[in-house]
């Protein structure tokens, strides 16, 4: 029952990590690791679906909400959202390999709901991105390197 208690912790925290809200999902999983009572690859699998889950959430809003841009509550600042969309124009969808990164990451999965990306080359090259992280970051705190 722990097991399924501290998977679902560590989904929760890496889909909340990949929306506009503040978490880190990296502490989670090195935490869960250095534990060692779960396998490496589900843990991995897990914070992955859930961040790329949260990276969708980021892609929706943009869908409907890039009206809404010059209203205080706006969930992203407008530095961030200049600078996604200029990489975004500038790399197009393959800006999206840099969803991983902190603060600009959540922008550019929002740019690219406001600019029409289509779903599945989204979630492919977020998907590819998040694990890449999260599989860096395995290897790293498991001392394999």
């Amino acid at each position: 029952m722990d097991a399924l208690f501290s998977l679902a912790g560590l989904f929760a925290i890496a889909f909340v990590a990949a929306t506009i809200l503040p978490a880190q999902s990296e502490a989670a999983l090195v935490g869960l690791l250095v534990l060692g009572k779960q396998s490496p690859v589900l843990l991995i699998a897990v914070a992955t679906i859930g961040n790329v889950l949260g990276s969708a959430v980021n892609w929706a809003l943009g869908r409907w909400i890039e009206r809404f841009r010059q209203r205080r509550w706006f969930p992203v600042s407008e530095k961030a959202l200049g600078r996604a969309t200029g990489w975004y124009h500038r790399w197009g969808r393959w800006s999206l390999l840099l969803s991983w990164a902190p603060v600009v990451g959540d922008a550019l999965t929002m740019v690219a709901g406001v600019l029409r990306e289509p779903i599945w080359s989204f979630l492919a090259l977020v998907t590819i991105a998040k694990a890449g992280r999260y599989i860096l970051l395995s290897v790293i705190a498991l001392g394999v390197l």
